[in-house]
């Protein structure tokens, strides 16, 4: 038996020996949509991208492996994951989530309540969140830890705990900080979803989703439910996203060091009100003292690109109140604090006092 790998050598070694044919070290590209059957009755085991392609397949393997899951599935989004994920859950589900989540996560969940296929209950806390599963009927938990924007962690081993204990799935999304610094499926998580767009891929060149689990029966739902409805990830996009993946430990590293250096500025900056950061991780919210100057702020920024999106190389700066967010309403956004003040940072690579200058300049004009 095999040892297994740390997570850096999955990562660097991610796709080579897996073309037998060459030995190829760079994992090869495989644009054909269909196959070839060697006899009638017989397969490769490939027949038509759409169920099965041998790149997406590498991709999947490595995605699997790094979050130490059985099995992975690479969709076209990470929307498009999220929709996977819910649709092994029987119609009239009740879904206990957290309630700061991504404003398209919401969009969605906002949907399939008014249409009538899912109820959901919001927690703001894990006290909430402990309470509902204690009283409440839930048939699946949904959690981001940490949440977007505010940046609040919760326990998912002990959740998880509660849930199964209730009969409930747990589902978690992993996007903001990878398998490097949690691994939610060792945690008792049942499906684990990440927006590989972000860092998994890591160069805002990609827009791709992953769902991954541990457990045979979900995943033979997932993968009947992604063959028929078709929202693979293509096999370009497969590769770029096994390329990305290779340096996923070294710029998550650097992002989480460049993270740490501006959030001490920006305690420090009489401009600033409230930093969040969890310590991990190069996503960082703050809270700005006059609002109103956010627009003259935005346009100052020279090193920072004002845009959606986070996890790439390169730093961004969102403004969630018109961006991600936007589709939450005012009220709701306001009473669990994501306030109209609130900026959220995606730290790059870049040299951290070139950051630091750009932020402090910006603040000051």
């Amino acid at each position: 038996m095999s040892k297994k790998r740390n997570i850096n050598t999955i990562l660097a070694q991610a796709g080579i020996k897996s073309d037998q044919a060459t030995g190829a070290l760079t994992t090869p590209l495989h644009f054909s949509t269909t196959y070839q059957h060697p006899e009638f009755g017989q397969s490769t085991g490939f027949d038509y991208t759409r169920t099965k392609n041998p790149t997406r397949a590498t991709a999947e393997k490595t995605l699997a492996a790094i979050e130490s899951a059985d099995y992975a599935l690479a969709t076209s989004s990470g929307m498009s994951a999220i929709v996977l994920a819910f649709s092994i859950f029987a119609v009239g589900s009740k879904v206990l989530a957290v309630r700061d989540l991504y404003g398209g996560s919401f969009r969605w969940f906002n949907q399939q309540e008014q249409e009538g296929r899912f109820s959901f209950t919001y927690a703001n806390t894990e006290e909430e969140l402990i309470h509902h599963l204690d009283n409440d009927p839930v048939d699946v938990l949904y959690i981001e830890t940490p949440t977007n924007p505010l940046m609040l962690e919760f326990d998912i081993a002990y959740l998880a705990k509660l849930a199964h204990a209730k009969g409930a799935k747990v589902v978690v999304d992993n996007t903001f900080y990878s398998p490097i610094y949690q691994r939610p499926i060792e945690e008792g998580a049942d499906i684990v979803l990440h927006s590989a767009t972000k860092y998994l891929a890591g160069h805002n060149d990609v827009l791709a989703g992953v769902v991954v689990t541990n457990e045979a029966d979900l995943y033979d739902k997932l993968f009947y439910n992604l063959n028929t409805t078709g929202a693979v990830l293509s096999p370009f996009d497969s590769y770029l996203l096994i390329r990305g993946l290779k340096t996923l430990s070294i710029r998550m590293e650097r992002s989480t060091e460049n993270a740490r250096k501006v959030v001490e500025f920006l305690k420090t900056s009489p401009q600033v009100k409230e930093v969040l950061y969890t310590g991990k991780g190069g996503m960082v919210s703050f809270k700005i003292q006059d609002e109103k100057k956010i627009p003259n702020l935005l346009n100052s920024l020279q090193v920072f690109t004002f845009a959606e999106s986070l996890g790439g190389v390169e730093s961004l700066i969102t403004y969630p109140t018109t961006q991600t967010h936007a589709d939450i309403p005012a009220e709701v956004r306001h009473s669990y604090g994501l306030t109209d003040d609130l900026l959220r940072l995606s730290i790059g690579i870049e040299e951290a006092d070139d950051l630091i200058e750009d932020l402090k300049q910006a603040l000051e004009a």
